[in-house]
């Protein structure tokens, strides 16, 4: 009983041990594996080779051909953009020559306002044929454009002011003064859209810009004599995809 006691008192702390120091080797193994990784690739795999000149000038050749499509698409969404502003722009002109024109009008009958209405007798034909009066010139300027049909409904439906009982002398003001206002909605709204359509059009030359640039450069690097580096064809061919992305922004 002595002896085993004696044993397991001499040899267990020795095992403890020599467990404690296995312990810590292998953990230094562990954290030597998880630093360099690379140590761990199998005795006689090949390291991945370089591309060769040949791969390398074809992905360049690749990259080329797809900025120069994107620069053609580019262009062409500027040049339709360009259009798209030019008509927006004469557009305003038209708007602000009919607003002009309906604010001289309106200034004609600014004297007529303060003059009194002309006495008529105030009979039921008489309200009914200021009724067909105002209807009509309403839909004729409604017809010319200078009134539009939210306010021709307002008229028909005698609110917003529109009181078919006053005199014609009366409506025609209130009808010049109308026409004048809506035009000058319109006028304000088509600046708006010029405004708009330059700056899309901005956009897309700037960007139609960018990539001709690049698809120049991208061409001069495939002519003889300035094949470009290794490193520097396959930058260019990382950056390809980023490219071709470009013209969904644009248009």
């Amino acid at each position: 009983m002595n002896t085993v006691l004696h044993e397991f008192l001499t040899e267990v702390p020795t095992a403890a041990a020599i467990w404690s120091a296995l312990l810590v080797l292998a953990l230094t193994v562990l954290t030597v594996l998880v630093a360099r990784p690379e140590r761990d690739r199998p005795v006689g795999e090949a390291t991945p080779a370089e591309p060769s000149p040949a791969v390398e000038l074809a992905d360049l050749r690749r990259y080329a051909e797809e900025v120069a499509v994107a620069a053609a698409r580019a262009a062409r969404t500027a040049q339709r953009r360009r259009a798209a502003w030019e008509a927006a722009h004469e557009e305003v002109d038209r708007a602000w020559t009919a607003y002009d024109e309906a604010e001289t009008a309106a200034r004609r009958f600014a004297g007529a306002a303060a003059l009194p209405a002309p006495r008529t007798p105030r009979t039921p034909a008489e309200y009914a044929g200021r009724e067909r009066w105002l209807h009509q010139a309403a839909v004729a300027a409604h017809w010319r454009g200078e009134l539009p049909v939210e306010r021709l409904r307002d008229v028909f439906a005698h609110r917003d002011g529109w009181d078919p009982r006053r005199h014609p002398v009366e409506q025609e003001v209130l009808l010049a003064r109308a026409v004048r206002d809506g035009r000058r909605d319109a006028y304000t709204s088509a600046a708006e859209r010029e405004r708009t359509a330059w700056r899309d059009a901005e956009l897309a030359a700037e960007a139609a810009r960018s990539l001709a640039a690049e698809a120049y450069a991208a061409a001069q690097r495939l002519r003889p004599g300035r094949v470009p580096a290794p490193r520097a064809v396959a930058v260019a061919a990382r950056t390809a995809p980023a490219a071709r992305w470009r013209p969904a922004r644009v248009g």
